[in-house]
């Protein structure tokens, strides 16, 4: 055989790599997920429309439901595996536990939430989901009712 095998080459369109880990992490410290100098969030969980150092757009994030339900996933495996702990060792009544393991878990799902929205906004940045892909011109695929535009081809 004289063929030489095929390997796969980056499309000359081809977007450049962005790394995920430096982007999630700025977004977990509140920061753009480009630069890492401007603030991502400027209310609790409301973000800026667009970084104030590098003018990188964020307002088309579309990290809607899914930071709760991560928050609600890592909060568990942190407070069941006590809550079971405490049942075990001392077996309290049902108040103490009530009076403990309620408030503790309020206050982390509290905790917890804009660094995994500001994950997941750096995550969706990293992948140029939704809005910060440039081809896409600032088009999203998303109506904005919920429904998700779709022409049938011809």
């Amino acid at each position: 055989m004289t063929d030489k095998p095929i390997t796969w080459q980056r499309d000359a369109d081809e977007l450049p790599l962005r790394k995920l880990a430096p982007a999630m992490r700025r977004g977990m410290k509140g920061r753009c997920p480009s630069c890492g100098e401007g603030k991502l969030f400027r209310s609790y969980l409301k973000t800026v429309d667009a970084c104030a150092h590098c003018g990188e757009e964020i307002h088309h994030h579309r990290a809607d439901d899914a930071p709760p339900y991560f928050t609600i996933a890592i909060v568990a495996h942190i407070v069941v595996p006590l809550l079971l702990i405490v049942e075990r060792g001392w077996a309290p009544d049902l108040w103490i536990h009530s009076a403990i393991f309620l408030p503790m878990t309020i206050l982390l799902c509290l905790l917890f939430l804009p660094p995994v929205k500001g994950a997941l906004i750096g995550l969706q940045w990293a992948y140029y989901m939704h809005g910060f892909d440039p081809r896409s011109g600032g088009a999203e695929d998303w109506d904005g009712v919920g429904f998700v535009s779709w022409t049938p081809p011809r």
